[in-house]
């Protein structure tokens, strides 16, 4: 079934491995078979993935999109995986969960997943911050 994806002005997007650049229009493209596709706003940089969760979804995001390199990112996952289950226990259920959409291979559902743990870890940061006159 065909993907419609309808790209703003100078949106990028990720598209099996190539990197697009919409031009100066509104811009609707029809990818016709399953390729990984992220769209410029559900990419993350290295540079920005500067807390625990946001480096694992970073690695998820390699894994969607370099599947060559599937064993060295899994690698690093269950290690990312180990260090926050150990350092915050609170994050074991959805931890779970995204690794069972790995187990899959369904990465852009853990990707999904991934989103949530970022903003839980905010959410625990922030409730620290308060609590603590930080």
């Amino acid at each position: 079934m065909p993907l419609r994806i309808k790209l703003k002005p100078h949106e990028k997007i990720i598209i099996g491995g190539a990197v697009v650049k919409n031009g100066s229009g509104k811009t609707e493209l029809t990818i016709e078979n399953n390729v990984p596709l992220l769209r410029e706003k559900d990419v993350l940089t290295a540079e920005h993935a500067d807390t625990p969760c946001k480096r694992i979804y970073l690695v998820i995001q390699l894994m969607y999109l370099e599947q060559s390199e599937l064993t060295r990112h899994h690698k690093t996952y269950w290690k990312l995986v180990r260090d926050i289950i150990e350092a915050a226990p609170s994050t074991t259920n959805l931890v779970h969960s995204i690794s069972e959409k790995i187990s899959v291979a369904d990465y852009f559902g853990a990707l999904k997943l991934a989103k949530k743990l970022i903003a839980y870890e905010q959410e625990v940061t922030d409730h620290v911050r308060r609590t603590s006159g930080l």
